[in-house]
């Protein structure tokens, strides 16, 4: 049974970019060695020419034509007849090498090569052992075609040296191929160190509660993107959660009035007799109180069930629409409300409870401002920063450490009936969420600023 190719690649992602990169290398080294060779082979046969041309130009010096016969002079040089060298009078052979003897194949391949009128070369195969021979042939004398001179050349050294290239190249490839995989293999493997560091992380957060973030700002743009995504998930999931969490607080908070009602009528039914009135009086109570339960949950549950279904994440909310709303919901002659937000600037609680969060902050800065009140949102860092500004008196320096506890008011006489207990149930709220809220001073006129989970 043969294995498939799919269980024969590598399972790890440095695994499999280093063998791509050695597949890219291979190629790449296959084509630069065919085509190493091929140069190489056409210069060789070049050089081959180029000495085969040199020694027909020297043995055309040696052949004299004169007085209607062809004769070779006597030189120094005669060692070059001896290289492999024909004339040829016609089909008539003046001189050949001494070694056409043993080789016809070669002589016939020199006649072959005079019998052609032009200055040409040729090259034919092995011979004796010989890897191949180059043969060029040439006339002597402009007016006499049929003299004609042959040289050839043994192409064995030619060959050697270009073999000998072409292994070294293969050799150079195979050790670049193994160099480009290590490299590969180590330049992936430090490039994942983010990536690992990444996932060490979302293990570690997914045991414990964590507001660490993904993105870092030293990391590469695509880990960087990568980093956002994940830390836009991170806030989905952490809003889901903070909202299951918000609704069974709720839940758990308003089913135990009317279960405690009751579980002291059931009581007291129990510890005595009682007569018909007051058993039909206690049975209107159980059931007023179940069904307010059943309200209760009715409702709970249904908005849970439609945050579920919209596209939007439960829990969250657009900070300017729900800003917009307060401003519009309350208003005061000669007082202008502007607000400040970008459109899509998401908070980590539901619009419902950054509304409770921010109508007190905004119907006090109302109550005091001269002429303009500005509700502001920003994003800071994890989460959002919104903060709610008007142009009047501001907070005595005095009453500052005592402004956010219930009951208790900067002026009790400065002509509203307002309970002091708007700011408690912010600081109340906000702290429920995960936020915090403050006052800060400023030259003219108030400043809220609430911090809440983004």
């Amino acid at each position: 049974m043969t294995a498939s190719p799919r269980r024969l690649a590598p399972r790890t992602l440095r695994g499999r970019l280093a063998l791509v990169s050695v597949a890219a290398a291979a190629l790449l080294l296959a084509t630069l060695t065919v085509v190493f060779a091929t140069v190489a082979t056409r210069h060789v046969r070049s050089q081959a020419d180029g000495r085969l041309r040199g020694t027909l130009a020297a043995v055309a010096s040696t052949v004299d034509v004169s007085g209607g016969r062809v004769r070779v002079r006597e030189t120094s040089h005669d060692d070059v007849l001896d290289s492999h060298v024909w004339i040829y009078d016609g089909a008539r052979v003046v001189e050949r090498p001494p070694s056409a003897r043993h080789d016809p194949r070669l002589a016939r391949a020199a006649l072959r090569t005079a019998r052609r009128r032009t200055a040409t070369c040729a090259t034919v195969g092995a011979s004796d052992g010989h890897t191949g021979w180059r043969l060029c042939a040439d006339g002597v004398v402009r007016g006499r075609p049929g003299v004609r001179v042959v040289a050839a050349l043994d192409l064995t050294p030619y060959a050697d040296s270009t073999d000998a290239l072409v292994t070294g190249c293969a050799a150079f490839g195979v050790v670049t191929l193994a160099c480009t995989y290590l490299l590969t293999r180590l330049s992936v493997g430090r490039a994942l160190r983010p990536v690992a560091a990444m996932t060490d992380r979302a293990a570690q957060w997914s045991a414990v509660s964590s507001t660490g973030r993904f993105a870092s700002a030293d990391a590469p743009r695509e880990l960087h993107r990568l980093g956002a995504s994940l830390d836009v998930l991170l806030d989905r999931t952490r809003s889901v959660l903070r909202h299951e969490q918000q609704l069974t607080a709720e839940l758990s908070h308003e089913l135990r009035t009317p279960l405690t009602r009751i579980v002291a009528e059931v009581e007291m039914l129990r510890s005595r007799p009682r007569g018909a009135d007051e058993t039909r009086r206690a049975h209107d109570v159980i059931a007023a109180a179940a069904s307010s339960m059943r309200s209760i949950c009715d409702t709970l549950l249904t908005d849970s069930r439609a945050a579920a279904a919209s596209s939007e994440a439960p829990g969250t909310c657009r900070v300017r629409t729900v800003l917009e709303g307060v401003a519009a919901a309350g208003r005061r002659a000669g007082i202008t409300v502007l607000v400040d937000a970008d459109p899509d600037l998401r908070a980590g609680v539901s619009g419902a409870v950054l509304e409770r969060i921010v109508s007190p902050l905004h119907a006090n800065a109302l109550r005091y401002a001269r002429t303009s009140v500005t509700l502001c949102a920003r994003a800071a860092g994890d989460g959002v920063r919104v903060t709610v500004a008007d142009d009047g008196p501001g907070v005595p320096p005095p009453f500052v450490p005592h402004l956010f506890r219930p009951g208790r008011r900067a002026d009790p006489d400065d002509g509203h009936d307002g309970a002091g207990l708007g700011l408690a149930l912010v600081v109340r709220l906000t702290r429920s969420v995960g936020g915090r809220v403050a006052y800060e001073p400023r030259g003219r006129g108030g400043r809220f600023v609430t911090e809440l989970p983004g």
